[in-house]
């Protein structure tokens, strides 16, 4: 029942957003939250349900805006087709690092999606259309002629698409499947005593997480209408991890709300000018010491004892 309360509380608040926040600049960051949260979230499904640390997620989100944009750009594809190619040529890139990388553990696995991410980068910059400058007049998206041009057309086209996601990354969660998840993240061995393919469903997770980046990249490119390299560096994948990790990474709405923070988080720091870095580094580094498990889980918890000693 909490769950659904949750649907319908966040659905209201993507509806009537754009009602009450006139300005573009403000609906460009929450289109922009948006994005983050698409990655986010397929992040959140990876490392705190599944417990497999990635640090190549910006490689992923690269794919799905390079792909994207040069279907639609150089072969005229349609968008939402091209991003559905580049959804499926990221599922195939996460099989391919899938495969050897989910047999390590820990750090060990958090370097080899790291040296994933570190070679897409270095193949955008080399290969990619522009090179290290990029490239830009890539299409916007557009359905069955029409044009989305808008900010607020973009705005509830891309939460619209988080909030399909979330539900349909509850249900995954709240299956059979959900449970083999989290019980590999609790224990590995034990699963597998308890007949549960650890590595198929590894790699299942695993890919499920890049189309997610996937997603997010294509309508990225397609909304800015100009991609570099420079996006999808290690930067933005511990960027990523920040988000989740702040957020809550065993909760999925944690991820969106961490998506949310660390997007505005910049863009509020910016009257201290030279300064902002220092003062987001301090907001992040007391936000993990004191609130480990994230905002939203750590809320909860809070909540739930409320009510325990109310009751």
């Amino acid at each position: 029942m909490r769950k659904h309360v949750n649907y319908i509380v966040l659905l209201v608040l993507i509806i009537i957003f754009p009602f009450l926040i006139k300005d573009n600049y403000t609906l460009t960051i929450g289109i922009f939250a948006g994005i983050n949260s698409l990655v986010a979230m397929g992040l959140s499904l990876l490392m705190g349900y599944a417990g497999q640390v990635s640090l190549g997620q910006a490689g992923f989100y690269g794919i799905g805006a390079y792909v994207s944009a040069i279907l639609a750009l150089k072969f005229g594809v349609p968008v939402v087709l091209s991003a559905i190619v580049a959804a499926l040529v990221s599922a195939f890139a996460a099989v391919l690092l899938a495969i050897p990388a989910l047999k390590l553990k820990g750090h060990y696995l958090a370097v080899a999606t790291l040296g994933f991410g570190e070679i897409i980068y270095i193949i955008l910059n080399e290969l990619g259309p522009g090179g290290p400058s990029g490239f830009g007049d890539i299409p916007q998206v557009s359905f069955m002629g029409y044009k989305m041009t808008g900010q607020i057309s973009y705005f509830y086209l891309i939460w619209g698409i988080v909030f399909i996601l979330i539900i349909f990354s509850y249900n995954i969660i709240n299956s059979r499947i959900g449970r083999a998840m989290r019980a590999i993240h609790d224990t590995e061995t034990g699963s597998s005593a308890m007949g549960v393919d650890v590595s198929a469903l590894k790699i299942k997770i695993f890919i499920l997480s890049a189309v997610y980046a996937s997603i997010a990249g294509s309508f990225y490119a397609h909304y800015i209408t100009f991609i570099s390299p420079t996006t999808f560096s290690l930067f933005h994948s511990v960027l990523i991890l920040t988000m989740v990790v702040i957020g809550g990474a065993s909760n999925l709405f944690g991820a969106v709300v961490g998506a949310i923070i660390i997007t505005v988080l910049p863009e509020a720091l910016r009257k201290f000018e030279e300064l902002d870095v220092l003062v987001y580094g301090l907001i992040l580094t007391f936000s993990l010491l004191f609130i480990r498990k994230g905002i939203v889980p750590t809320l909860l918890q809070r909540l739930k004892k409320k009510g325990m000693a109310n009751a």
